[in-house]
């Protein structure tokens, strides 16, 4: 009978034991969680990137990316300080996270099983496949069996470098795979192969457009994988936190800022004037005398000319666009030969801010009606982006309507936009048709925004 007793006391204490153990691990799993509470009481939103010609870089002592300004914007929202990880490849990123030294990973990976069995992914960005990146030429690659006997370089463990292996398998196991050196990036890879060291590599398709903008010779055409959804990573307990940025990012002002910024890192990114454009320690530009000289003839602050240079050209004083325009101030050979350039002196540095500051001075005659001159800055900076002419249409349209043809935001700017629908090209006021002021209208913003950095700097 003792005996039967002191088991019983024996069981219930193992119980009891087992209890607390559990309670134990609860608790310490409970503590150990990092969710939007816990990172308010820290006051420091810590965030895991890669550097890249979107994600994160440096260009004229300032920090930029799009996935830099958009977690600063979140920080901001949040209320928070911001701290920053730079991480040397996506694994490390991830580490980073599991191990709850980061909350957030701000950069564009692309959704796989194993992660999304781990993370919740936020913040989904545009859905983009892979590619093969080789060199223009005669005999440039169009077919995934021709793979076979090439040497690809990837980095090892990525989602390229998983694919070559499964293209391999597809093909007969003929395929050279080449592992990058841990210290190289995808962007890095690319470049390379630009610059004729290697002979391919993979992408995703959107990123390679990005750098055909620079490297002209790049051929991106061959796709070998399927489209592939993608964004930012959170942890799975993370749920508040998730909650938080789904809401952030349904607000409608980030709908604006989005468009903004792929307009800025995506259209043309600055990542690659920093690359081309040789800039002095201190200025804005290697031509801020040049814009000092000439921006007193339009009663312009030096910086804003420097501005709208950087938005035309990126200070490429060699940049041609596609639709011909020429030179820093990105001036149309008709416009030019208007001021005196012909195509011997278009791109002459000098000679192209002179003709652009003629140009403007014309336009801010072609807007002397609107009186206030902080507004008719809107409408010149409008003008010199698409022509005065879609700007006389939109100011119609305003007046038409009952809004004021003197005044940019939500007024001539609205009706811009609306120029691309047949309600409103169509319309008897309207003499000069169809446009899509999107670009436009972000050219404006974006040149007052970088105007305002300018006058910020030291």
């Amino acid at each position: 009978m003792q005996i039967k007793n002191h088991t019983y006391i024996l069981f219930f204490v193992l119980l009891l034991l087992a209890s607390c153990t559990q309670q134990k691990e609860e608790l310490s799993s409970v503590v150990s969680t990092v969710d939007l509470k816990e990172i308010l009481k820290s006051d420091t939103l810590r965030v895991a990137t890669m550097y890249g010609s979107t994600s994160y870089f440096m260009f004229k002592d300032e920090t930029m990316g799009y996935d830099y300004e958009l977690v600063s914007n979140l920080a901001k929202y949040l209320k928070l300080n911001l701290k920053i990880s730079i991480a040397k490849s996506e694994d490390e990123m991830i580490q980073l996270l599991e191990e709850k030294k980061v909350d957030i990973i701000a950069y564009n990976l692309v959704e796989t099983k194993d992660n999304k069995k781990r993370f919740k992914y936020v913040l989904p960005q545009q859905a983009s496949f892979q590619v093969l990146v080789q060199n223009m030429a005669v005999n440039a690659l169009t077919e995934v069996t021709e793979l076979a006997g090439k040497s690809i370089m990837v980095k090892e463990n990525s989602v390229f470098h998983n694919r070559l292996l499964a293209l391999n398998d597809e093909i007969g196991g003929s395929i050279d795979i080449i592992l990058a050196a841990d210290s190289l990036s995808n962007s890095d890879l690319i470049e390379q192969v630009a610059n004729k060291k290697i002979n391919y590599t993979l992408a995703y398709n959107n990123t390679a457009l990005l750098y055909k903008s620079y490297y002209k010779r790049l051929d991106h055409r061959m796709a070998v994988g399927f489209k592939q959804h993608n964004g930012w990573l959170v942890r799975k307990e993370s749920k508040e936190l998730f909650k938080t940025m789904v809401y952030w990012n349904s607000l409608p002002k980030m709908e604006l800022l989005q468009s903004k910024l792929f307009s800025k890192y995506w259209d043309k990114s600055p990542y690659f004037a920093l690359r081309k454009i040789k800039i002095p320690k201190g200025a804005i530009s290697p031509f801020d005398e040049l814009f000092k000289k000439y921006s007193p003839l339009i009663n312009w602050d030096w910086r804003l000319l420097a501005a709208l240079a950087f938005h035309e050209s990126r200070f490429d004083a060699s940049e041609v666009s596609h639709a011909g325009a020429r030179g820093l101030m990105q001036l149309m050979p008709r416009t030019a030969s208007n001021f005196g350039l012909n195509r011997n002196t278009i791109l002459d540095p000098e000679s192209n801010i002179e003709a652009g500051v003629q140009y403007i001075k014309s336009l801010n005659l072609a807007f002397h009606k609107v009186e206030n001159k902080n507004e008719r800055l809107k409408f010149i900076l409008a003008g010199y982006n698409c022509g005065p002419a879609h700007i006389f249409d939109a100011m119609a349209l305003a007046r038409k309507y009952g809004k004021n043809p003197y005044i940019w935001s939500n007024h001539v700017e609205y009706f811009l936009l609306k120029k691309s629908e047949s309600q409103f090209y169509d319309d008897p006021v309207v003499k000069y048709g169809y446009y899509r002021g999107n670009h436009t209208v972000r050219y404006v913003q974006n040149t007052l925004d970088t105007y305002k950095k300018y006058l910020n700097r030291k």
